[in-house]
């Protein structure tokens, strides 16, 4: 099996706002500090980005997908509505220090769909 030079990497708007909602998170949380965490976040965020170009399906099984309650069904099926825009059949999540970030891929394309911190119950599908 030959292994995909490099996997291209994209990032959804989902993603991006959610990046956002962290950012600002941190500056509600500690202002002094949140310059500095935020570049911690994304500094961990492109080592990411490089593993995941380097082999897509590095991330564990999306958690999410194996509940079974009506409430966890309804906001996974909103999440998977994500991964269904992108065309991308494969849903993954990576850790990244106290961060999950969701995304969905084949062999040869990954597209982050969502980020949310540990202590979440859930991947926001639309941050606003």
């Amino acid at each position: 099996m030959a292994l995909p030079v490099n996997a291209r990497v994209e990032a959804a708007p989902n993603f991006l706002a959610n990046l956002d909602a962290a950012r600002r998170f941190f500056v509600e949380q500690d202002a002094e500090t949140a310059t500095a965490r935020f570049a911690d976040l994304k500094a961990a965020l492109r080592e990411m980005v490089a593993v995941l170009a380097w082999s897509p399906a590095s991330g564990r099984s999306a958690r999410f997908l194996a509940a079974t309650s009506a409430q966890a069904v309804l906001r996974a099926a909103a999440i998977r509505q994500l991964a269904e825009q992108v065309g991308l059949p494969d849903l993954r999540e990576y850790v990244v220090g106290q961060h999950i970030v969701l995304y969905a891929h084949s062999a040869t394309d990954v597209v982050l769909l969502a980020l949310k911190h540990q202590r979440q119950l859930s991947y926001a599908a639309d941050a606003s």
